[in-house]
């Protein structure tokens, strides 16, 4: 496994960064705790959550994933090797002030995901969606102090815009606030205006890491989906379906085949290679339902595409915006 900064924060994260989102939904928690022994045994120490994973299923309260982590590193005893990113906004409780970024509900927001972690503090506490009705200088004044009283080491934005993002550094650096050192977009090769237009030159300017979600756009990058193969019946892979199945999604899919087939390895291993070519990218977030469905996403960190290579998967999804 390798390791780079976060952005211009000391912190070292590995290359991989282990996405946890079905904990306790489509994977059990003894499967948790498999796939986490493997990855931290493979050198991987980077993992993130959210408080309210996975609170959209029926019975699920939320905090379920935090839950089990926190299990897992109490029977472990791995807290000090592990970089535990996690993150707030979402609706957790009843009443006004169950979600959003206001100080009093990241304050009761933050002990609850300590409580459920089984920890005294987070490495990288995010926020995991922007919020309009709360002044930005509240929200990083109450993060702030998390910071100051180390219950939280960093902090981290995700689903925000460049203008909102680029204000927030501003108004960090004016009042000496904590700053945001990481941004968590979505961002893919098929999937790759959202982050480029405006956000990708911000954080190569402003040195802020990127830890991409759905880097095989909903598993349509690895090469299981064909065209003259319909997907199973389901609201995931309808999504999947409605989003990709078009030219360009076949386009750049081909492509990906395409050098996989020359290199010998699988389509997902060149889409996570695609993102790890980038500098700016720190460690793209990947899931597992099984420690098979692990492995080869950590052996794409090995993989170096060439200018040759980059530049074939470049032309076949550069023109995201005309498709």
């Amino acid at each position: 496994m390798n390791y780079r900064d976060l952005g211009r924060a000391g912190l070292r994260v590995s290359e991989i960064c282990l996405g946890t989102m079905q904990w306790g939904w489509t994977a059990s928690e003894q499967t948790a705790f498999e796939v986490m022994d493997a990855f931290m045994e493979a050198g991987g120490n980077f993992i993130d959550t959210a408080d309210i994973y996975s609170r959209w299923v029926e019975g699920n309260p939320g905090g379920v994933s935090e839950t089990i982590i926190g299990k897992w590193m109490k029977e472990r005893g791995n807290r000090r090797h592990v970089v535990l990113a996690t993150k707030v906004r979402g609706r957790m409780w009843d009443g006004p002030n169950g979600e959003g970024l206001s100080r009093k509900h990241i304050m009761h927001a933050v002990e609850d995901s300590l409580r459920r972690l089984q920890t005294d503090y987070i490495d990288l506490y995010q926020i995991h969606w922007d919020d309009l009705e709360t002044p930005i200088d509240e929200t990083l004044r109450a993060l702030d102090d998390l910071v100051r009283q180390g219950k939280v080491r960093y902090i981290g934005a995700s689903n925000i815009s460049a203008w909102r993002l680029m204000k927030a550094l501003c108004i960090s650096d004016k009042h000496d606030l904590a700053r945001y050192d990481s941004l968590q977009p979505h961002y893919n090769l098929v999937h790759r205006t959202e982050f480029e237009a405006e956000l990708k030159p911000l954080c190569e300017s402003e040195q802020i890491g990127v830890i991409p979600y759905s880097p095989l756009a909903g598993g349509f990058l690895t090469g299981k989906y064909h065209l003259d193969s319909p997907p199973p019946d389901s609201a995931r892979q309808e999504s999947v379906k409605r989003k990709y199945f078009n030219e360009y999604g076949w386009r750049v899919l081909a492509a990906v085949e395409r050098i996989a087939d020359e290199r010998g390895v699988l389509p997902l291993q060149i889409a996570l290679a695609w993102l790890l070519n980038q500098p700016v990218i720190t460690a793209p977030i990947i899931g597992a339902n099984s420690i098979e469905q692990l492995t080869p996403s950590l052996e794409a960190v090995d993989i170096r595409l060439s200018e040759e290579e980059m530049a074939l998967l470049d032309e076949a999804s550069c023109t995201e915006a005309k498709a």
